[in-house]
């Protein structure tokens, strides 16, 4: 999958990736159960069927994540999706740390 303009991936070595893996892991797994602990800000079908779309998306994202990682590099496109749908769900503080993956090689 091609990133999307302005979110390019970054590359890893084996050796970073094994060393970081704990972190981003962390950080992956906890955005994970967090969105999964969500509930829907307002009463109706609509702002259920909303916040479906936004937990899909957000998961998605971390999915993409997981797979970049597993090619040393941690996917742009993932970041942008997961942090897009966080926000989202009004969770911008967890988007703000997938965001701050972009720096994990720099660790």
């Amino acid at each position: 999958m091609t990133p999307a303009p302005g979110s390019p991936d970054v590359i890893l070595s084996p050796d970073d990736r094994a060393r970081l893996d704990p972190v981003f892991m962390g950080v992956v797994l906890d955005v994970q159960g967090q969105v999964q602990q969500t509930q829907p800000q307002r009463e109706g079908t609509l702002a259920a069927m909303f916040h479906r779309e936004q937990m899909g998306e957000a998961l998605q994202g971390c999915a993409m994540l997981i797979a970049g990682w597993n090619e040393n590099r941690v996917d742009g496109a993932g970041i942008d999706r997961a942090a897009r749908a966080l926000r989202g769900l009004h969770l911008a503080e967890l988007a703000e740390r997938v965001e701050r993956l972009r720096q994990i090689a720099d660790a």
